[in-house]
């Protein structure tokens, strides 16, 4: 039971320290940056493989599979209740919009705790793993038929979200660094955005890889029970795979300038099939190792990471927007440079995750977490359940 808990936690900590090679561009950089380079014209070189490299090794792969582990949770907590798994749900939507609304507007956690009222019940209801397995793949592809349907549905002209203008630029930039009422005011309309996003499409995708990753727990694969033989080759074939379907798309996309019906939908859906594939073969890739890696000081560091996840994902806001929008280093740096970030902000996770867990059990919000779901469950809060 420990090995698979200092597994899962290991991939957590993975996952959490992924998504900000990501997210540093949507702190350090407008809106529109985030998946489109040559959103105030074209980029330079070294930008432009900095975003083909990353989008290969990188974009949507850590958040896909910390959705996967998501899921992989909510099957653990099956035995905890209704009671309990709803109120742990619902304070963690509410974390997400105290977070999307005053913080950051690109919050995952309200999209988590929507689509996750969604998916434990799917989960609880399944007759076996197989079923999750089958269920998640297809409301995945659903998610990605519907990028698809999109792309001969809507105006070929892009909008400021993709291509904005000087106006809107400057005006992006006056309310991160200005703060206060006005930003708050445009992070609701922005998570008005969002959640018709979720609706409508990504919550597809999102419910899927969350399904797949509680059939992968409950098949026993992400508790360890095949052999590193097993795990090994599959990691070979699935990533593999996913680089022969990402690579061609990264390529056209970058010939094609980064057309926008081309580049944010027919050659987007290739790259959200191949970054599901590439996730759960970076799982598999941890796990086939997992008897070499179990021995190895930054992977207990990782671990640690990990038993904090919620608590380490918002600290990495609290310095982004300090460093961006407070000291103001928005729009300072190019894609390249704001890389050279990451590492600090790792660094800050991991010294804040060793040092708290040396007196404490759990993360700061964790721990709260833990309590109001207790409180709104009417149930005590151990801190021994996964």
């Amino acid at each position: 039971m420990r090995q698979r808990i200092a597994t899962l936690d290991c991939a957590r900590g993975i996952a959490i320290l992924g998504i900000l090679l990501l997210n540093i561009n949507a702190f350090g950089l407008p809106k529109a940056a985030y998946l489109n380079p040559a959103y105030h014209g074209l980029p330079t070189t070294a930008d432009a493989w900095t975003w083909a490299v990353m989008d290969v090794l990188a974009q949507a792969k850590f958040l896909t599979m910390f959705a996967l582990l998501f899921g992989a949770g909510l099957q653990l907590l099956l035995p905890r209740g209704k009671r309990w798994i709803q109120a742990r749900l619902s304070w963690l939507l509410l974390f997400g919009l105290l977070h999307a609304i005053f913080l950051w507007d690109g919050d995952i956690l309200l999209s988590y705790g929507l689509i996750g009222l969604v998916c434990w019940r799917l989960i609880r209801e399944a007759t076996g793993s197989r079923t999750l397995l089958l269920t998640g793949a297809l409301l995945f592809f659903l998610g990605v038929g519907i990028l698809v349907m999109f792309a001969f549905m809507t105006n070929p002209n892009p909008g400021d979200f993709w291509q904005p203008g000087a106006a809107s630029l400057q005006y992006e930039a006056f309310w991160k660094l200005q703060g206060g009422q006005e930003a708050w005011q445009n992070r609701l309309d922005m998570l008005s955005s969002t959640l018709l996003s979720v609706g409508a499409q990504y919550g597809w995708e999102l419910a899927g890889a969350m399904l797949f990753g509680a059939g992968l727990m409950r098949s026993g694969w992400l508790r360890g029970e095949f052999s590193p033989g097993h795990y090994r080759r599959l990691a070979l074939w699935l990533i593999t795979l996913s680089w022969l379907i990402q690579i061609p798309s990264v390529a056209m996309q970058w010939h094609l300038g980064w057309d926008y019906r081309w580049s944010g939908f027919l050659l987007q859906a290739p790259r959200e099939v191949g970054a599901a594939l590439q996730s759960v073969g970076y799982l598999a890739l941890l796990y086939g190792f997992w008897p070499v890696l179990s021995r190895w000081r930054i992977t207990g560091w990782l671990a640690q990471i990990g038993r904090m996840a919620l608590s380490n994902y918002l600290l990495q806001t609290l310095i982004c927007t300090t460093l961006f929008y407070v000291i103001g280093l928005y729009d300072q740096f190019s894609r390249l440079q704001l890389l050279a970030f990451v590492p600090a902000v790792w660094l800050v996770n991991l010294l804040f995750s060793l040092l708290w867990l040396r007196y404490f059990a759990q993360g700061p919000m964790e721990w709260l977490w833990r309590r109001l779901t207790a409180l709104a469950a009417g149930r005590p809060a151990d801190v021994t359940h996964p």
